[in-house]
């Protein structure tokens, strides 16, 4: 299909998914020189109501993903499960591209790549096909292992921590997946910093955030972190080096634990992501108009605080719908609904507090917590 005539200066942006992170990022481009374009995977998707252009079909179906770029200038993504190959294209910018995709999309990959460019990650082995002697030597004299599958997982689905004998789970894994067994490690705390980098290499650089998981999920987030500058400063160094390796164009996500021992990569995100909901009102360009603008090739926005405390609480489905009208009384307290239909464990929305001091934002926080307990 032909592209259809474009006003000057505005480029064409194509969004592969229709998720919550689509929908953040169509709230983010009002202001910007550009128009969206989607391809959802149904029209139900939450980020549907906000585009003008909405394509339904299947993102892991090549043809479906090459006759949607074919009628934008740049493609990006909501979502990292897409059929890379129909990104290797020459007549489209992509960002990310299909090879840093491939970071989010294959743990093995990552967990290689990351090993070989030096960087700290868990002890680790990827197994293609059970071997009892390679699965012997690795888990002999450890209580605990983590059982990855090294596609497919997100949000702690396909993550395992297997306290005794792992072969059962690895066994069952290896039905649909590869299968990274890391070392368990006790951790101290969890991180995360998202560096943004554009076409001509400019990066800018979020703070560190202090998250706080269960189950594999984020749960809440602060900004600015709480741990030692030492340690920030060093989170960041890490997370350019991350960002050297993956070498995406826009929003790059990057988990770091924080051990006895130092700081230990988890995993990144090629996209905007859960840990940087808090920069909408919480910094002076939001993540999704620096990932816009990243792919559209526009300068990039500053990421300083626009609040000196930022305090990100996810929404996660639970016994019932979460009381929204009640959050939204909360002073000082920004609801973010994504309008997906109710279901146990689904992250539905989110909620951020800033401005406030430390004590106040713990008495928010509070009662959020008591809202959503409920």
């Amino acid at each position: 299909m032909p592209k259809t005539t474009q006003p000057p200066g505005r480029t064409r942006v194509g969004v592969i998914g229709g998720g919550q992170l689509a929908l953040m990022m169509a709230e983010a481009a009002t202001t910007l020189p550009l128009d969206l374009f989607l391809l959802a995977a149904n029209p139900s998707d939450p980020a549907v109501r906000l585009f003008h252009d909405v394509t339904v079909g299947n993102a892991l179906v090549p043809e479906d993903v090459a006759a949607f770029i074919s009628r934008v200038d740049a493609v990006t993504v909501d979502h990292e499960l897409v059929a890379l190959d129909a990104l290797r294209s020459d007549a489209v910018v992509v960002a990310p591209s299909a090879e840093a995709l491939t970071f989010a999309q294959d743990k093995a990959h990552q967990r290689r790549e990351f090993s070989r460019a030096g960087l700290p990650v868990p002890a680790f082995i990827v197994l293609d096909a059970y071997d009892e002697a390679v699965i012997s030597d690795f888990v002999d004299g450890r209580a605990t292992t983590v059982v990855k599958a090294a596609k497919g997982g997100y949000d702690g689905r396909g993550v395992r921590v297997v306290h005794g004998d792992p072969r059962n789970d690895i066994r069952e894994v290896l039905t649909s997946s590869a299968v990274v067994l890391e070392e368990f490690l006790e951790l101290r705390s969890e991180l995360a910093v998202s560096v943004v980098t554009g076409h001509d290499g400019v990066r800018v650089v979020y703070p560190p955030v202090d998250t706080e998981q269960r189950d594999g999920m984020c749960v809440s987030v602060t900004v600015p972190s709480q741990l030692p500058t030492s340690l920030q400063t060093a989170a960041t160094e890490l997370a350019l080096r991350v960002a050297d390796c993956v070498r995406a164009v826009g929003v790059l996500a990057i988990e770091l634990f924080v051990t006895e021992t130092g700081l230990v990569v988890n995993e990144v995100a090629t996209r905007p992501h859960n840990s940087g909901h808090w920069s909408i009102e919480g910094a002076v360009t939001s993540q999704f108009e620096n990932h816009l603008r990243a792919v559209a090739g526009l300068s990039l926005g500053s990421t300083a605080l626009a609040a000196p405390l930022s305090l990100m609480v996810n929404i996660v489905g639970g016994s019932h719908e979460p009381p929204w009208n009640d959050l939204a009384e909360l002073r000082g307290v920004y609801v973010h609904h994504y309008g997906k239909s109710f279901r146990p464990g689904r992250k539905l929305g989110h909620v951020t507090v800033t401005g406030l001091s430390p004590s106040e934002t713990a008495e928010t926080e509070a009662a959020i917590r008591s809202l959503l307990a409920h």
